[in-house]
Formats: structure tokens, C-alpha cells, sequence
């Protein structure tokens, strides 16, 4: 894995969205703060709902504005561009040369019409004035740096005659076409099977590697985080409740939704037939998110400051930070379940 450097590549800091819907507003990200390094891969995980595919797709500028708003914060990329306030046209100049996204299905994603050259070409011929021919050579040479076979024939060919597996490779090298400096990731394994899907993680780890691209990987596939990622940011309705390198969040998870998550993963060294177990209760409603931690009412740790009053950030080492009053130095001392502490990778 290539190496990160300790400059930033993407600062977040306190962003909000919020979207206007006929029943009200709902506050989908609240006060979402993180930074990226150049060269790094980072996850963002939590469950259907948490926030995550909003801010990614807010990082990006692709939220539909009406309905959905940035209300307040930053995305400082590159130490230039402050994203949040760019007109669409200075965002359409970012997007796709220096930012690619890969999105969760490549079926609604490619344009059936055209050939996936013709694809890979557009960003090219667009962002870096390529002629025509060159753009077709070099998309040849997209599809064989992201292990398609036979490059030079199925250039030609259209999104249906390529199998979901070879899709999604196609994808990465439309997003990856123009050398963007961030890659962002939207759940780019979800509608592969599970051999695919090890194919896809090993593709991106490599690609990672050759272009020293930053990552911005969401998931909520905690398998997938372990291959790729070295840092992690977990998310809980529309807020960041933990922030921790890979090792730190497997093997010393501080906020009691990721040792939820973690307990709801597979794991090797246990029977196969013991059940998962689930994140008990459903998320809090965001037209009207709860006064005190959001996570609570599902918290079997929760105490009475927790639905009084939302919890700060707790430092836990330099790169490890957490929400919860758990972490209070007046707090009861509760430890991670055994079957969380010291938990592998695999």
C-alpha cells in the first residue's frame, strides 16, 4: 500500500445538509468534520441511512440542490477550492479531472447508448482536450490497466454485453481516466457476489498503489474496510461518532454503535452456525433528531446525561477520537464486549 503523506488532500469541517421534503426538513448530515491525506484511503462506515453516500455525494457537488442545501461548513480540497462554494460550472472543471466517483451500480451509471469507450473517451476529449483518436487509444489502455481482457475489441462494445463484475471495472476507469488526485467509492462492492467483489478491492489496493490516488471509500461492509482502508470514520445519523486508524477501530473501539457493528460481522474463529447479532431498535427519526446522544435510545451503556446532552469528542490517542460519555472521566468504566476486544482482521 502506498504510503500517505500528512498532508491534507480533503478538509471537512462542520458541514451540514439538510433536505426540504413535503413532511418537513431532514437534517441528513450534522456537523461532519474529517480530513484526508494524500495517498490515503479512508472508510466511512455505518448503517443505510447513517450519512455517508450524502456527504460523499455533497464532497462531489451531485446532491440535487433544491431539494438538499449545504447549510453551513467547508470541503477545502487541495488547499485551493473551498467545493461548497463553487458556482456548477468551476465544480464541472473539478469533477472528473481532479475528483472520479465510482458509484453502487454501474448498470444505472453508464449510459446504455454508448459505447464504453466512447465513455471513458468524454472525460478525456472534456478535461484535458485530448483529439479523439488519442482519447480512444488511451481508453483501450484504461480498460486494460483495470484487467478487462481483450481491451482493443470491447472498447467497443455497450454496458449490457459486460457482466455486473467487468461493469463496475469499467467504472474505475472512467473515474480513474483523467488521473483525479481523489477517488471517491460509493458501496463499489454491494451488487457484486462475494468473489467479485475481493477482485474489485484487490483492483482498487492496486490502483491505489500505482496512482497514489486518496480514497474516500463508503461502506458498510466492515470486511471490505480491513482490506483497504488505513483509516476509518464512523457515522451515525448524520453525525461522526468515532474516528480511529483500521487497527485502533478492530482492536480498540471506544463508542458502543461500532462495537454494534463489529458484533454484527462474520467472524473466522467462531462457529458457523451461531447467530449474528443485531443492532437492536432502528435509527432516530432526522426531521427531528434527539436532543442528547442519537445513538441512546439503542445503547445498552446509555445513562442519563446521554438523552440530556449530545456527547464532544473524546481524544483517545492522536488518531483515535470518539463521542460518547462513556469516555467521561466520571463515567462508570465499561469495557468492549469480549467477543469486539482484540479482534482480527479477517
Amino acid at each position: 500500500m502506498t504510503k500517505s503523506s500528512t498532508q491534507p488532500i480533503l478538509e471537512v469541517k462542520n458541514l451540514e445538509v439538510s433536505f426540504q421534503t413535503y413532511a418537513g426538513e431532514v437534517q441528513a448530515v450534522r456537523g461532519v468534520t474529517f480530513t484526508l491525506n494524500k495517498g490515503e484511503a479512508l472508510a466511512i462506515v455505518g448503517e443505510s441511512g447513517c450519512g455517508k453516500s450524502v456527504t460523499a455525494q455533497t464532497i462531489m457537488r451531485l446532491i440535487p440542490m433544491p431539494p438538499g442545501k449545504i447549510k453551513n461548513g467547508e470541503i477545502l480540497f487541495d488547499g485551493e477550492h473551498d467545493l461548497a462554494k463553487l458556482t456548477d460550472k468551476q465544480m464541472e472543471q473539478v469533477r472528473g479531472s481532479e475528483m472520479g466517483m465510482i458509484f453502487q451500480d454501474p448498470m444505472t451509471s453508464l449510459n446504455p447508448t454508448m459505447t464504453v469507450g466512447k465513455q471513458i473517451a468524454e472525460g478525456l476529449i472534456k478535461h484535458q482536450n485530448m483529439p479523439k483518436e488519442a482519447a480512444m487509444n488511451q481508453a483501450v489502455e484504461m480498460l486494460k490497466l483495470v484487467g478487462i481482457p481483450s481491451p482493443e475489441s470491447r472498447v467497443k462494445q455497450y454496458p449490457h454485453e459486460f457482466s455486473g463484475g467487468m461493469r463496475q471495472r469499467v467504472m474505475i476507469a472512467i473515474a480513474l481516466a483523467c488521473s483525479p488526485k481523489l477517488l471517491i467509492a460509493d458501496e463499489p462492492t454491494t451488487a457484486l457476489d462475494v468473489t467479485i467483489q475481493a477482485q474489485i478491492i484487490e483492483l482498487m489496493k492496486d490502483l491505489q498503489t500505482k496512482t497514489n490516488a486518496s480514497i474516500i471509500l463508503i461502506t458498510h461492509d466492515l470486511g471490505v474496510v480491513a482490506d483497504l482502508a488505513q483509516r476509518v470514520v464512523v457515522m451515525y445519523a448524520g453525525k461522526v461518532v468515532e474516528q480511529a486508524t483500521v487497527e485502533e477501530l478492530f482492536y480498540e473501539p471506544k463508542h458502543p454503535y461500532t462495537w454494534g457493528l463489529l458484533k454484527s460481522v462474520p467472524r473466522l474463529d467462531h462457529d458457523s452456525n451461531e447467530d449474528l447479532e443485531p443492532i437492536p431498535g432502528t435509527p432516530p427519526d432526522l426531521f427531528k433528531p434527539p436532543v442528547g446522544c442519537a445513538f441512546a435510545a439503542r445503547c445498552p451503556y446509555a445513562m442519563k446525561i446521554c438523552l440530556e446532552k449530545d456527547p464532544e469528542h473524546t481524544t483517545v490517542s492522536d488518531s483515535h477520537t470518539a463521542a460518547c460519555w462513556l469516555l467521561h472521566e466520571d463515567a462508570p468504566k465499561v469495557e468492549a464486549p469480549v467477543e469486539v476486544r482484540g479482534r482480527k482482521h479477517a
